[in-house]
Formats: structure tokens, C-alpha cells, sequence
């Protein structure tokens, strides 16, 4: 037999939009489900970079789903653009008034499920979601199977597709048709973790005439790093000493501190905007709604600032009866998602040697680097944008 329950808001997907949703309604005492396929440990060990920016850790601090941010989390006034064998710091703090913090997109997980759980929130995991009916009803339905294999289907005022690129909610809001935005680029990273201790005191993202490198962090004893390659490329295919290598001399001027390579994967870059948002009572949000290159640190900021709007517009339709917020969740949010996307592929084509490119493409975008690094006007738009944008709270 089919279980049936009902919730105010039902919520596919338990990584980071969806938890802080449930978290932030739960504070204007607005029930929710949260199902996700995945289960507690597959959740809190989805390894992923988190540079989160200085409204996220805000908001985080401030909502009480994490205090850890500011206790292990490390707080960063800067990065380095490296170019031409020279390197240029932007200085966030003197240019915005912000920073930006380390902190690792799992360990933001474990905070928000450790949140929701003490709350009691209803989390159920282990399930699968087949399809949303109903979107343009008042009660919508979201059907699937549960752990065992039986059958579901929570009827709500309220869906939310939280349930990353892959999205099951989509095709609901989408209809199925493919007339997304998107755009794949010709080049990924080859990113490695490895026992060894930070080479620099913040990250350095260095254009170099072999191609794009980031130093990155995690611990005082683990570093992310990442260097240009081809996408097709096979993370097993190079040597442990080949990838010291090729990272080495795309940063010149840094020794860097080697380890052993305890992790490596290939990053395809894409960019990605689902065609409409919201249809009827369901909307998209995180990377169900959008994708970006990982160059600008905008992805899990950017389910953040969605996750913000759309509080503001459920608690609006839900507890005030306005159903004006919500219609315009779509166009307010799609306002940040572009300019987040303009500023990834901007740092992305600044600093990557894309496969064509010619002495005259080289030179050009030198030129731009050294716009950016000796204008003011420069470093205060690329600190900015990197720190993040206030977010959008305004309402109808």
C-alpha cells in the first residue's frame, strides 16, 4: 500500500539548500519533509571545496545552524593572482569590508543535518523520488519509494527541488523541455588532496603559459589543489610525480609543500540554468536550478542566496497569505544566478589557456589581468563579487 503523508513544505534533497531551507522555516513555524536518496553518511562525506562567503557564514552563525564556521573554519582576507611570474594580492577586507572563510561544503552538512536532526526534523533518507504531480495545484504531490522499496507520495502547499544537478523535481517545473541555458568548456581540473601542510597563506590562482592552477587549502595538514587539463583526461593516468610536476610549474615563485596524494579526480566545468524556476507551487533551487565553474568559489554561495529569497517568499505565501513574493521568486533570484555566471566565467576565461588560443588571445588576456590586478576600480569588482553580493531580501 502507498503511505501518504502531508507536510506545509516538502523538500527533495537534504544537501545544503534543502537543509538550511528546512532550517530557516522551521524558525517562522513552517513544518517541512526533507527526503534525499542518500543516506546520513553518504550526505556528510560528499567531499566538495567550500569557500563560503561572508553573507553565507553570516547567516549560518546568525540562524544557529553553525558556530564550527568560525571555530575551524579559516577566515581568509585575501587571494593572490599570479600571472607573468609575479603575483598580486587583492585584499578583501580593504576593498569591501569582507572576508571570505575555508570551510568545506561536508562539514557544512554536518552541521545543518546535526541541526535538523536535534530539532526533530522530519528527515527521511534512503528515499527515491520519482516524479512530482500536481505542480500547478495547491497540493502538489511528491511520489516515490522508501528505503524498503514501498511505495509514497507526500502531498504538500509547497515543493521544493533541492536535489542537485540531477534533479528529479525539474522535469516537473520544466516540463521536460530542453531549452535550458548551458555551456561546457573545453578544459576541467585535475584536482588532488594530499598530506601536506598549506604552501601559501591564501589561495593562489595562477595563469600560466602551461594553463590555470589553484593552491588551495583544507587543514593544517591536508592541501586541495587543482591544475588545467583536458577533460577526457584520466585522473589514474599520471604519476604522482608528474602531477608535482605540472603543478610546480604553473606557479612559479612557490615551492610548494608535496605529500602523499591521497585523493585525485577530474572536474568537468559547465554552466547551467534550468529555462524557468518555479511553476505553479514547485521551485528549484541549487544546482537543481543552476550550475557554475568552480573558478569563482559561487556554487554552494549561490543555493545559499536562493535558499534566502525563497524563505522570505514561503513564509509570505504561507503565513501572511501574499502570494506576491513567490510569484516573483523566479525573476528575483535569476537576477543574481547571471550576474554569479558572468562572474565565473569571467574569472574562468581570465585565467584558463583555452586550447585554441593564439599569441594574440595570450596577450590580450594578460591585459586583462593587469587591468584588474593596477586599477582599484579592478581589485574592488573582483573582491566584490568573490566575497559576495548582499543578498536579496526585498519584497513585492
Amino acid at each position: 500500500m502507498t503511505t501518504a503523508d502531508r507536510t506545509r513544505v516538502a523538500i527533495v534533497g537534504a544537501g545544503p539548500a534543502g537543509l538550511l531551507l528546512s532550517h530557516l522555516l522551521a524558525a517562522s513555524g513552517i513544518e517541512s519533509i526533507v527526503v534525499d536518496r542518500r543516506s546520513r553518511e553518504e550526505i556528510e562525506n560528499t567531499i566538495r571545496a567550500g569557500i563560503l562567503e561572508q553573507g553565507t557564514v553570516d547567516l549560518l552563525v546568525e540562524s544557529g545552524a553553525s558556530t564550527r564556521v568560525l571555530e575551524d573554519g579559516n577566515r581568509h582576507d585575501g587571494i593572490e593572482l599570479r600571472f607573468a611570474g609575479e603575483g598580486h594580492r587583492i585584499d578583501f577586507p580593504s576593498l569591501t569590508g569582507r572576508s571570505v572563510w575555508l570551510y568545506p561544503q561536508h562539514e557544512v552538512l554536518r552541521d545543518l543535518v546535526a541541526a535538523r536532526l536535534a530539532a526533530g526534523q522530519d528527515l527521511r533518507l534512503g528515499i527515491t523520488v520519482e516524479r512530482v504531480e500536481d505542480a500547478e495545484t495547491t497540493r502538489p504531490r511528491v511520489i516515490g519509494t522508501d528505503a524498503d522499496g514501498h511505495p509514497f507520495e507526500i502531498e504538500a502547499d509547497v515543493v521544493v527541488g533541492a536535489d542537485g544537478s540531477r534533479s528529479a523535481v525539474r522535469s516537473a517545473v520544466t516540463g521536460g523541455i530542453r531549452s535550458d541555458l548551458f555551456r561546457e568548456y573545453p578544459f576541467a581540473w585535475f584536482g588532488i588532496l594530499c598530506d601536506a601542510p598549506p604552501s601559501a597563506d591564501e589561495l593562489i590562482y595562477s595563469n600560466s603559459p602551461d594553463g590555470f592552477a589553484l593552491i588551495s587549502q583544507r587543514s593544517a595538514t591536508v592541501q586541495r589543489m587543482y591544475f588545467q587539463c583536458d577533460p577526457d583526461t584520466d585522473p589514474d593516468s599520471l604519476s604522482d610525480a608528474q602531477i608535482w610536476a605540472e603543478l610546480q610549474a604553473r606557479v612559479p615563485g612557490t615551492t610548494l609543500h608535496e605529500g602523499h596524494i591521497f585523493q585525485r579526480d577530474v572536474l568537468r566545468f559547465r554552466s547551467f540554468v534550468a529555462h524557468q524556476l518555479r511553476r505553479g507551487r514547485v521551485a528549484l533551487i541549487g544546482d537543481a536550478a543552476h550550475t557554475v565553474p568552480p573558478t569563482g568559489a559561487k556554487g554552494m554561495n549561490l543555493a545559499v542566496a536562493d535558499v534566502v529569497l525563497l524563505d522570505r517568499a514561503l513564509g509570505a505565501l504561507l503565513v501572511e497569505n501574499d502570494e506576491r513574493p513567490f510569484d516573483a521568486f523566479a525573476e528575483t533570484a535569476l537576477r543574481r544566478i547571471w550576474k554569479a555566471q558572468h562572474f565565473s566565467w569571467w574569472m574562468t576565461s581570465m585565467l584558463h589557456v583555452a586550447p585554441d588560443a593564439s599569441q594574440f588571445d595570450r596577450e590580450r588576456q594578460l591585459g586583462e589581468l593587469r587591468s584588474v590586478v593596477e586599477s582599484e576600480a579592478g581589485r574592488s569588482y573582483l573582491a566584490e563579487a568573490y566575497t559576495g553580493w548582499p543578498f536579496e531580501t526585498r519584497l513585492p
